[in-house]
Parts: C-alpha cells; sequence; structure tokens
C-alpha cells in the first residue's frame, strides 16, 4: 500500500497551531501554559518552548504579572488581511442583532472550522436572565453546542460518518447524549425541525437552538443561534423561536449569497 508522503515538521506546526487554537479560544482572560498543555495533551516544557517560539514571531504575548498566554499583535494583522475574504460579520452583524431584539434572548454567529465551530459574533437580548456558554472567539466541536449540531445535520450523511469515526471521544468530554446513536437521533431531529434544539447538554438549565447558514454551494458554514434560560425555551415559545431564528438564516444565506461568498 502507497503511504502518505511525510511533511517534515508538520507535527510540529500542528502543535503550535492547536496552542494557537487555544490561546486565541481564552480570549481576553488569556490561559495558563499547564490549562493549555493539558488541552493540548503536551507535556508542560513541550507548550512552553511552543509558546515561547510563537511569541518571538509576536503570535503570542504573555501577560507579565499573570503569566498567562494572549493572542499576540500578529494574529490581529493577519486576522485583518484575512478578513476580506473570509469575514462575514460585517454582512451579518444586524441580523444577530435583530434576533436579540425580537426574542430578547442571547443571539449569535459561528462558522465552521473543520470539526469545530468558533464564535465570531453575539449580541445580548434583553431578558435580564442570560446564559454565558458561548462568547467569541469560544469553539466547540460540531453536534455540540446548537449550532455546530445544526451545522452537521445539513452535511452530506458521507461527512456525518467520517466526523463521527473522527471523535469517539465525544461522549466522554461531552456526556452520552453525544454518542454516535444519540447525536445521530439528534441530527435527524434537526433536519425534520429545519433547526437544532440543546436542551441544557452543555450546561444544565442553559438551552440553546441553532439553524444552519450556507454558503453559495449550498453548503453549510456559518450557523445563527440563541441561547437562554430553559424556562424561556419551554413547548408554548420554542416553535415561535425557531421561525424567528430560521427566517434570520434564511436572510443571512441569502445576503451572503448575494455578496458572492
Amino acid at each position: 500500500m502507497e503511504r502518505s508522503p511525510i511533511v517534515p515538521g508538520a507535527q510540529a506546526i500542528a502543535r503550535a497551531a492547536r496552542l494557537l487554537r487555544l490561546v486565541t479560544a481564552a480570549g481576553e482572560a488569556g490561559a495558563g501554559v499547564q490549562e493549555l498543555a493539558r488541552q493540548a495533551d503536551l507535556s508542560r516544557s513541550t507548550a512552553h518552548r511552543l509558546l515561547s517560539a510563537l511569541r518571538v514571531e509576536g503570535l503570542v504575548d504573555q501577560d507579565e504579572q499573570s503569566a498567562r498566554w494572549m493572542p499576540g499583535p500578529e494574529l490581529f494583522l493577519m486576522g485583518s488581511v484575512a478578513a476580506a475574504r473570509y469575514d462575514v460579520t460585517g454582512l451579518a452583524r444586524d441580523i444577530v442583532r435583530s434576533l436579540a431584539v425580537k426574542t430578547e434572548e442571547s443571539a449569535f454567529l459561528s462558522v465552521r472550522r473543520a470539526d469545530e465551530t468558533v464564535c465570531l459574533l453575539r449580541e445580548e437580548g434583553s431578558f435580564p436572565i442570560r446564559s454565558f456558554v458561548l462568547s467569541e472567539g469560544v469553539r466547540f466541536p460540531l453536534g455540540v453546542a446548537s449550532a455546530g449540531l445544526a451545522i452537521l445535520a445539513f452535511l452530506p450523511e458521507a461527512d456525518v460518518d467520517a466526523y463521527l469515526d473522527r471523535h469517539p471521544e465525544l461522549p466522554e468530554r461531552f456526556g452520552r447524549p453525544h454518542a454516535p446513536r444519540p447525536l445521530r437521533e439528534r441530527i435527524a431531529d434537526t433536519r425534520d425541525r429545519g433547526y437544532a434544539v440543546n436542551p441544557g447538554l452543555i450546561v444544565t438549565g442553559s438551552w440553546g437552538l441553532g439553524a444552519a447558514v450556507f454558503n453559495r454551494a449550498g453548503q453549510p458554514e456559518w450557523a445563527l443561534s440563541l441561547t437562554g434560560v430553559e424556562f424561556r425555551f419551554g413547548p408554548d415559545r420554542l416553535p415561535a423561536l425557531g421561525r424567528t431564528l430560521l427566517a434570520h438564516a434564511h436572510q443571512l444565506t441569502t445576503r451572503i449569497a448575494a455578496a458572492g461568498r
């Protein structure tokens, strides 16, 4: 059998990229080297060595007082250049805001990146009790939060099968509802309903709804979602929330297509 060529340095690049994602996900609070090493499945010394190398390049920075690691200035510059091609937040911001105003819940835009979703926008609703599971930069595997479940549900069946094969760790990390069989049931429910429901599976009492947003090729690349406390997502209100969410997702899909994304 012919083996795939080994790219020199690929492992080191993959480890560094993993650390960059984790540092970015930690946001303004930053993260300690021990925490980053554990999440990246690296020894503390390896994580520190890679972070130090990334710091020299300006990709990460370290707070002098807390010693916590944070995104560096070069990431901002790179992101500014890449935004012209990949960023849809300018197209989506008023739609996310409208969703929050009409539902009174916190509204979000997330994007698919490989096997994860990353939150890009958060808009607070007017209801005073809020859920803080999601904020800008936070990542979840597909199928976990409502945004990722909405995206996963509308991928081709072969892609869903391949994803589940790649991630047998999901039930261990996020609980039995994320084992293949119950997750496939939730995928089927999402397809039937048109939007995903997360009934407090990440944080007890914090519910979420998600609807996929499609690119010009008809692939689910983004998602709009809502989060709030459980009693706000009861059967008397859930269908209306779902209809409002789907209408806003359709509006954003249409707008993205018109912009040639």
